[in-house]
């Protein structure tokens, strides 16, 4: 009898110990990789994992690795990510990644190991109030105070972290607990005590009213989010169905990108701070919005009072306190946008409803008098690498292939986002409402452990990198083949932009002193270290770094001095953009009140 039997039939007896409740709900709920990092508080966890071979266990190098790279396994397959750490600091380096994750709306279950009960409160050794610290940045999270609620917590826990807006779940879990013995029941015998069923049908009336409002616009938009992503791949497959009912063009969130294919031409890129032109303009002069999956965040609305002023919005969401939270609905949908965009099609095509196609194709040519600025265009260099062709050309090289992209965050993220094309969805993972540098290399070892086979590429800077970079360690001990590629331009790179832009060019602590040999880390670490100091050597460096069985750091060093255009200054609107090549003065533009961007 193996081992995992043992437990099973051990299971049918309610004879297992709370340890073992943890690893056969996991078993049980499907997961099949968990990222984590033992301590004496989980030690009873541990030694279950020994005893299961059904569950492949990643062990990090550092707990907030284990989030981000649950993140990314998440963000990549559409399933719930698992995070396994101890008490105290385990529970707290952990923090940052389950912010991240609540954000974007990430479905993360995080089990955090705890000192026994009758310890909790006396400060004992690795002892901190997980439950407290947590309460604010989970969707939910527990303390599980008697072995025979267990099953129940561990089974709701999937429920509540995938359900309705995703996001993290925390269950805290005292020593003696685990060691408990108490009756297992599996996801289908349990009984939640929280009665969370989210609503995912949308009110049919309500979806009769958007079909006529977009049936009656001239100039309509579609702007969509992460929660297109994360309905699904038909929620994707809909939106491209319902585009070509109305011929509206449609742009997307930093966290929407490849819900909608870049090479169609009703795609106007990503909007906000730094997206295009048309997308902007467009937003700025639509006279109704579709808002999917899309939570109007500051870094999309810009100024909040000329926000789309002539616009009628609808807004459709799984969170109903999303609704109207930010900028106001003419009508507000709550429910799965997959389900939804299935019934507004249905309700569409049963009243035989269609838009003015002349007005849509007036609406279209202006928008192709904005696209013509080619806002995301940049001067060329023969001499040094510009950050924006080093993403060209690794798209160009790795278009045809199975590719991921995650990424740090900064002026790369910004530019990744703008010169890498997305056909597909889940393809792209990144750090959007916490802006979390560190994120994108932890990121790809998630996506690489669902996805062995694919190309997995880590767009970095040379300042975010290092934040995580220990976790190389973890790739080559688990063969996982990432490939790091650093815009390296010596700088903080965003920091220094706004401080160059916006205040008066006092570089106060921007500027990246002492940056180790990226190479030489590369060997040390055992991996492949490749550098590209010009345009000419960089497809070559490129296709070595593509073809390479086994993880990669590229020191891609380029211009220090590029700036990340197109811009909307701090309280501006979306049709007050500041291009690289429109000749303004920024003082005549970014905002009098503070002169910063916030």
């Amino acid at each position: 009898m193996t081992a995992h039997q043992t437990i099973e039939a051990d299971a049918a007896q309610d004879t297992l110990t709370g340890a073992e409740i943890v690893v056969r709900s996991l078993v049980d709920q499907g997961v099949e990789v968990l990222f984590g990092y033992p301590g004496g508080a989980v030690l009873p966890i541990y030694d279950a994992l020994f005893h299961e071979d059904r569950l492949r266990h990643v062990l990090v190098r550092h707990e907030q690795g284990a989030t981000h790279a649950a993140e990314g396994y998440a963000r990549s397959t559409g399933k719930p990510g698992v995070v396994l750490v101890t008490s105290g600091p385990g529970a707290t380096n952990a923090i940052t990644g389950i912010v991240d994750a609540l954000m974007d709306s990430i479905p993360l279950v995080v089990i955090t190991g705890q000192v026994a009960t009758h310890l909790i409160g006396t400060d004992a050794f690795q002892e901190c109030d997980t439950i407290g610290i947590t309460r604010s940045i989970t969707k939910h999270n527990y303390l599980v105070k008697d072995v025979a609620d267990l099953p129940r917590i561990m089974h709701e826990a999937f429920h509540i972290a995938t359900s309705g807006r995703p996001g993290p779940v925390v269950i805290d879990i005292p020593k003696d607990v685990q060691f408990g013995r108490a009756a297992y029941k599996g996801p289908k015998d349990v009984a939640y005590a929280h009665n969370y069923f989210p609503r995912t049908k949308g009110d049919p009336n309500r979806i009769a009213e958007a079909a006529a409002l977009i049936a009656g616009a001239r100039r309509p938009i579609l702007y969509t989010g992460g929660g297109v992503i994360n309905a699904g791949p038909r929620a994707a497959e809909l939106l491209r169905e319902f585009a070509k009912l109305t011929g509206a063009p449609v742009t997307s969130t930093l966290m929407g990108l490849g819900a909608f294919p870049a090479s169609d031409p009703q795609w106007l890129g990503m909007l906000g701070m730094h997206g295009s032109f048309e997308a902007n303009n467009a937003m700025h002069d639509c006279d109704v919005m579709v808002a999917i999956g899309a939570r109007f965040d500051d870094r999309v609305t810009g100024r909040l009072d000329a926000f789309a002023p002539m616009s009628k919005k609808i807004h459709i969401d799984i969170d109903a306190s999303s609704i109207s939270k930010n900028v106001r609905a003419d009508i507000g949908i709550v429910g799965d946008a997959a389900s939804v965009l299935e019934d507004l099609i249905a309700a569409w095509k049963s009243r035989n409803l269609a838009t003015d196609k002349a007005a849509i194709a007036d609406w279209m040519r202006q928008i192709d008098g904005w696209r013509a600025r080619q806002s995301f265009r940049y001067a060329p260099d023969a001499q040094y690498i510009k950050p924006q062709y080093a993403i060209e050309r690794l798209y160009q090289l790795s278009k045809d292939r199975d590719v991921y992209i995650t990424t740090e965050v900064g002026q790369h993220q910004m530019w990744a986002a703008q010169h890498f094309h997305f056909e597909e969805p889940n393809r792209w993972m990144t750090s959007g409402g916490l802006g979390t540098m560190g994120y994108g290399l932890p990121a790809a070892l998630g996506v690489q452990m669902a996805h062995p086979k694919a190309l997995v590429v880590d767009i970095a800077g040379d300042a975010s990198v290092q934040m995580t970079m220990q976790e190389m360690s973890t790739a080559m001990q688990y063969g996982l083949p990432i490939k790091i590629f650093i815009l390296n331009n010596e700088w903080m790179g965003m920091v220094r932009q706004w401080q160059q832009l916006l205040h008066g060019e006092r570089y106060s602590h921007s500027y990246s002193e002492s940056l180790p040999d990226f190479v030489k880390m590369a060997e040390a670490f055992g991996c492949l270290g490749l550098r590209a100091e010009r345009p000419e050597e960089l497809d070559e460096k490129l296709q070595a770094m593509i073809d390479y069985d086994g993880p990669v750091i590229f020191d891609c060093r380029v211009t220090k001095d590029e700036n990340c255009f197109p811009m909307i200054p701090s309280g501006k609107a979306h049709n007050e953009m500041l291009l690289a090549d429109d000749g303004r003065d920024l003082g005549d533009v970014i905002d009098d009140a503070g002169k910063r961007l916030v």
